[in-house]
């Protein structure tokens, strides 16, 4: 059951009530304590832009609406060759592509919150992905990212180290060493902020930006024209209609047209994930180089899969292969007591698929784990299926678990962090103890 702290007040009674009844929760950030790195793991967060399908990856074979609703892309159920899910149990299996995470299902370090996210059900890119590195579902005001926030939490350390990129504090001993390095983009929204990290562009990552303006301005008008007046609904309709047209002609062309500018907005300046491996053997090398580093970040682009989506092979396939290969690098690289590995995207897409055989922006999506202190090997949280009563707006997996309680039980874990911490982190966060067994003692 999820408890809302509604009021000021109310969020000091829970953080009191946790606090007094001992070993609950951690001390305050360990190294503020004074004891040392020893005490904490390394949490890196892999975030795939553009709303990937978890209903493709964490496949529920077993549910009986599952094959009804995608009769097209739909994976096969589990019958042991390699063009099936793979079976990992009544009710869930692993998408072909993503067969190189099984081993560590069975290790027992690998878990999935198959229904989590935010709590806003907003369907644009640019606003969840804000909430999401932000850590405040529902507002776009700006604000520090969660993570470089939770850097400085811990910025204690002074050292003459520059930032990777040639800039910064070289031979400056009064410069507060980076706890964070970001790997692949060149200003990730949840790195931003006062505390000072280690940033590695990929390629061109400064200048993926290329559709971003014509999408938002697309997106201010639809908002303008948000009401139910006889105007604001034609222009709505109309809206609607060119950009499903051109999505369809795009798909039947062979023309990237308006599906690739929407893809491409939706990555928000993250690369194809064709170099998600690269990034993660570049992020692991660094972090191994310098062992103050114990917050790392990675994204992957190309998850907008409104057209031509695929099953067990296609466009969506190829991803999750490349993603599979980046998760098994980074549990070599990340295999210590307490590190941890999250995978999460800002939301999921449509449980049924759409006319161009693909899927469109939908609601709650799956969450990855990976690390010893996860109790893997299994799924954690609700699961209410697919039929259409139980969908959100009769379409979408709901958010049954709020990313932010997903974070809090991680960083309890693996960063010491206390209620008081994960709230400067998470303003109005509410613990979920549904999540409670999600990580090991």
């Amino acid at each position: 059951m999820t408890h809302a702290l509604h009021t000021p007040w109310a969020r000091r009674q829970f953080l009191s009530t946790l606090l007094a009844a001992g070993g609950v929760w951690a001390a305050p950030w360990a190294r503020a304590q004074g004891t040392g790195t020893g005490e904490q793991g390394r949490l890196v967060v892999v975030f795939l832009r553009g709303a990937y399908d978890g209903l493709s990856a964490f496949v529920p074979h077993g549910d009986p609406a599952y094959h009804a609703l995608r009769p097209h892309i739909a994976l096969p159920a589990p019958d042991g060759s390699a063009q099936t899910t793979i079976r990992l149990d009544g009710t869930f299996g692993l998408h072909p592509a993503l067969a190189p995470l099984h081993a560590l299902w069975q290790q027992g370090v690998l878990a999935v919150i198959p229904a989590a996210g935010s709590p806003d059900a907003t369907r644009s890119h640019f606003d969840a992905q804000h909430h999401w590195e932000t850590g405040i579902p529902g507002s776009s005001s700006a604000r520090s990212g969660w993570l470089n926030t939770l850097a400085g939490l811990g910025g204690t350390d002074h050292a003459p180290v520059a930032p990777a990129g040639g800039t910064g504090a070289a031979g400056r001993g009064d410069a507060p060493h980076a706890l964070a390095l970001g790997v692949g983009e060149a200003n990730p929204q949840i790195l931003s902020g006062s505390a000072p990290v280690h940033l590695v562009p990929r390629g061109q990552a400064a200048t993926r930006q290329g559709a971003l303006g014509d999408a938002r301005t697309r997106e201010v008008m639809m908002k303008l024209y948000a009401g139910q007046d006889s105007l604001s609904q034609a222009f709505r309709a109309g809206a609607e209609s060119r950009l499903q047209t051109a999505q369809t002609l795009g798909a039947e062309m062979g023309d990237a047209g308006m599906t690739a500018q929407e893809m491409q907005a939706a990555n928000n300046g993250a690369g194809p994930a064709q170099g998600l491996l690269l990034d993660a053997q570049h992020l692991g090398t660094l972090m191994r180089q310098d062992r103050r580093l114990r917050l790392g970040f990675l994204s992957a682009g190309g998850w907008d899969t409104h057209a031509n989506q695929g099953a067990a092979t296609g466009a969506l396939a190829n991803n999750l292969g490349n993603l599979a290969a980046a998760m098994v690098q980074l549990r070599r690289d990340f295999s210590q007591p307490r590190d941890v590995v999250v995978v999460c995207s800002e939301f999921g897409r449509t449980s049924a698929e759409n006319g161009t055989r693909g899927t469109d922006h939908g609601h709650g999506n799956a969450m990855w784990l990976l690390g010893n202190r996860v109790n893997g090997g299994r799924w954690h949280g609700q699961w209410s299926g697919l039929a259409q009563g139980n969908l959100h707006e009769g379409r979408d997996l709901p958010v049954h678990h709020d990313f932010r309680a997903v974070f809090a039980q991680v960083l309890h874990s693996t960063q010491g962090l206390n209620p008081t911490g994960v709230e400067r982190l998470f303003p109005g966060f509410a613990r979920d103890s549904a999540l409670d067994g999600l990580m090991r003692a």
